[in-house]
């Protein structure tokens, strides 16, 4: 598979997407362009023959769970990580992660962080394969998504990794 090409969000691009890696109802990728055309976040892209395959927000403003923001002030958190699942493990979402630390250490940022699932060690193994340090702070991620059989809350317990950035 060719590398793939990373670059933030276009208006242009979210059609595309939605078709690609599609949020249906809930729009999560409008939600997520309309932050970063509003300086909160950089929603990256990934892209492999012109088609987008993944994607990653860079929340500039913190963490997404107010815990988070309350315990790292000022750390911005990469959020959203997505990669088109026959394409996994192929190298595209630590693209998507080291194009996030670049625009971060770019930025003057000294660390980066982000969250994951407790449920999910193939993801944390990952994280800490890139350099991404155990912080010891568990939290409970809180969203919504509405689906065919209605409106519904997930509350996941996931913890918080740090990667201080030179």
């Amino acid at each position: 598979m060719p590398e793939p090409l990373i670059r933030p969000a276009r208006e242009s691009d979210i059609a595309a997407l939605e078709r690609h890696l599609p949020t249906g109802p809930n729009r999560y990728h409008d939600a997520r362009y309309a932050r970063q055309l509003a300086g909160r976040s950089t929603f990256l892209l990934a892209f492999v023959h012109g088609e987008p395959i993944g994607h990653a927000s860079v929340l500039w403003d913190g963490g997404h769970a107010e815990a988070v923001r309350t315990r790292y002030p000022g750390c911005p958190e990469i959020n959203a990580l997505a990669v088109a699942a026959p394409l996994q493990s192929q190298g595209i979402g630590t693209a998507l992660i080291r194009a996030a630390e670049t625009l971060a250490a770019d930025r003057g940022c000294r660390q980066i962080g982000l969250g994951v699932d407790d449920s999910n060690p193939r993801a944390a193994a990952l994280y800490r394969r890139l350099g991404y340090e155990e912080t010891d702070f568990h939290y409970t991620d809180r969203y919504f998504y509405t689906d065919d059989a209605g409106h519904h809350e997930v509350a996941d317990p996931c913890r918080f990794l740090i990667k201080h950035l030179t």
